[in-house]
Order: C-alpha cells, then structure tokens, then sequence
C-alpha cells in the first residue's frame, strides 16, 4: 500500500512519503467510519496534515479513494488467480462475485464511486475496475466452457451485479451468508 498511486511518478522523499502513508491510513479509516463522502479535510487534520498536502498527494477524492483500495484489490487480484485454478469453474464464479461484492462493500458509498467511474477513462478507479471486470471475464468464460453458466451471459451483467449486491449489502448491513443466499438465487438463474 505504501507509495502507490496513480499520480506518483518519482520516488518520495522521506517526510513526504511519511504523510502520504499517514494519509491513507487516515483514509481508510475515515473511510470505513463516514463512509467514501467524508470530508477530506477532515481526513487531512487527522493525519495531522495540511489540506494542501493532501490534495498535493491526492487531487481528487477518487485518487485518494483508489490508494485506501490498493490493499483490499491486491488480495482480491490473487484471489482471482487462485480462482481461476479451482477445480469447479462454476463454484469458482459463485466466489468471484461474492468476493467482489465484499471489496466492492468495503466502504458505504463505494459502490456508487465504482459506477460513476466505470466508464471514465480519467478516474483513478477506472484501472482497477477494468482489472475486476477482467478477472469476472475470466471466470464467466471458464464457468461457460464448464456448462456451469448459461452462453448468453456477459461479464459486464455479473459486474454490475456485484456492484448491486455491494450496494444492497451497504444499505442493509447484509452479511456474507446473505450475500451467498442472494448470489444463489442470482445464479439460479444463469443455470
């Protein structure tokens, strides 16, 4: 997590990279309390910095938003690649899109910054769900091909799926098993 960003091109130097890190330690935890509308400024103060500093680092919400993710979407990238080596491609699938929705839950308000950027080629979160959908590709192509899930079904629909149940999983307080009961009445329906 330390140093990545998107805007970032040379190495820190030492105190910079000092506030940076505080930054986004600051964040994600303003994040998970107030969810991703919290106040930057706010943000700023509590990890002791100027408002400047913050922005100098982090230009807009989404790339602030992007760097408390890189974490929580390393794991679910591996997990990806541990997926795709399941022996059942279909039960492989089922855990992408629950495993997804859970990164995609992470934060209230979360779900609705992955929308609005989706198809923005100029936010910061646009890398990383190009990366997701890809992965859902995958393991829609490899359920496919194992007769697990219906041809007509595209990555896009099981994405914004995923969102939806992150979204729905935020307003209610949803669990993982009740994330797994809708999921499988979703699939159900892929059969």
């Amino acid at each position: 997590m330390a140093g990545e960003t998107l805007t970032q091109a040379k190495p820190l130097r030492a105190d910079a990279q000092r506030n940076y890190d505080k930054i986004v330690q600051v964040a994600c935890a303003a994040f998970s309390e107030h969810g991703v509308q919290t106040s930057l400024d706010d943000i700023a103060k509590r990890a002791g910095v100027g408002a400047g500093t913050l922005y100098r680092h982090f230009p807009s919400r989404d790339c602030l938003l992007a760097a408390a993710l890189v974490e929580s979407r390393q794991g679910l990238d591996q997990r990806a690649e541990e997926l795709l080596q399941h022996p059942d491609a279909g039960e492989a699938l089922n855990e992408w899109l629950i495993d997804l929705a859970r990164h995609l839950s992470s934060y209230d308000g979360l779900p609705d910054s992955v929308a609005e950027s989706v198809n923005d080629e100029s936010s910061p979160l646009t890398a990383p769900c190009s990366m997701m959908k890809s992965a859902t590709a995958s393991l829609l192509q490899r359920a496919q091909r194992a007769g697990a899930v219906r041809d007509e079904v595209q990555s896009d629909d099981l994405f914004v799926f995923a969102s939806s149940l992150a979204w729905a999983a935020n307003k209610s307080g949803y669990s993982r098993d009740d994330l797994r009961r809708v999921l499988n009445l979703f699939l159900a329906g892929l059969r």
